[in-house]
């Protein structure tokens, strides 16, 4: 059985997902690793046919939930991107380095952001 803190977190991510007006839930997978670890996979399709990608590796330790690892992807009718989120480290000259956004063809530091901004970037 899952810690409260994480069933909480994936109750208001599924939460955040449903409540999204006029959008098709492609794929809503939670993995349930461990007791202390869920990767969540979800794909949502948005009218014009932008897409919203957002894949996380969570953890509960220490009392706390951590993200081992984020990509939140949105791209355009035209498979161009828009933004994605995610904190690869492969910018390690960016401040909050490995934390970074894409925008387009430039790149720019950034703090990890939750799903909740990224959803509300999505539908902005």
């Amino acid at each position: 059985m899952l810690p409260d803190p994480l069933r909480h977190y994936l109750y208001e991510v599924e939460s955040a997902v449903q409540g999204l007006p006029g959008v098709y839930v492609e794929r809503y997978q939670e993995e349930i690793l461990t007791t202390e670890r869920v990767n969540l996979r979800i794909r949502i399709r948005f009218s014009q046919g932008f897409l919203l990608e957002l894949n996380e590796a969570v953890v509960f330790e220490a009392g706390t939930i951590r993200h081992l690892g984020y990509r939140y992807h949105f791209q355009d009718g035209q498979n161009r991107i828009v933004f994605r989120y995610d904190n690869t480290p492969h910018f390690p000259e960016l401040k909050n380095f490995p934390h970074h956004k894409h925008l387009g063809a430039g790149v720019a530091g950034c703090e990890k952001p939750s799903i909740h901004q990224v959803l509300k970037e999505a539908t902005n």
